[in-house]
């Protein structure tokens, strides 16, 4: 993508509001157990930002986190418990999921961990067992 648009997003009731001001770095789907007992759902669509691009525009006072592991801290909504999005100062990106931008054109290229994934999808995309090489994974793909 190289349109450079502004996405805009919020949370379920709408307090909390943000814009994208770039184009992700990546948009994929997350099949482990996390990212899925998070979403409430057997998938996770996600999309990858650089920090320095999602901005905060209204309720800022009204953003919760909680850091299972160092490498994460996910945000949601402190008065509807609607997710924002999961931080990641390891890998320099902030994971916004797909579902908290309407109007955002989401087109994934791989799916990661599909080693745990309980819902099989077919749809032609790379299926990582756990991550690409060079974000620290094996590398390895797996059969659709």
């Amino acid at each position: 993508m190289n349109n450079k648009k502004t996405y805009n997003g919020s949370c379920f009731c709408g307090a909390v509001k943000f814009t994208l001001s770039s184009d992700p770095a990546l948009m994929a789907y997350c099949h482990c157990e996390s990212c899925r007992h998070w979403s409430a759902g057997p998938v996770s669509a996600f999309t990858l930002w650089k920090p320095e691009t999602v901005h905060i525009t209204q309720g800022a006072d009204s953003i919760a986190s909680y850091n299972k592991t160092p490498g994460s801290a996910r945000k949601w909504c402190k008065e509807c418990g609607g997710h924002l999005f999961t931080e990641h100062p390891d890998m320099a990106l902030t994971d916004v999921p797909a579902a908290v931008i309407p109007d955002f054109p989401f087109e994934p290229v791989l799916h990661v961990n599909y080693q745990e994934a309980v819902l099989r999808m077919k749809d032609g995309l790379p299926k990582m067992k756990d991550l690409p090489a060079e974000a620290g994974g094996s590398g390895v793909t797996l059969p659709e």
